[in-house]
């Protein structure tokens, strides 16, 4: 099944979030030199983004698109 262009510009937009959760927790283990208000900061600034992540992949799999990995 071919994803319509919708289907594909929502697939496009879950990629590049999930790329940012990465670069976010990799941001939390770096602020954990820092201190704890520095962690507090990256964690929850992580943890919006994995959200926004989540909340694309369920409107995805609605949809019926399947996210591999």
């Amino acid at each position: 099944m071919n994803p319509s262009h919708e289907h594909a510009e929502l697939i496009a937009s879950y990629q590049k979030l999930v790329a940012e959760v990465d670069k976010k927790t990799a941001l939390v283990r770096a602020a954990s030199l820092k201190g704890p208000l520095a962690i507090k900061a990256a964690t929850e600034t992580a943890a919006k983004a994995a959200r926004r992540r989540d909340v694309l992949a369920t409107k995805l799999a609605k949809l019926g698109v399947e996210l591999g990995g």
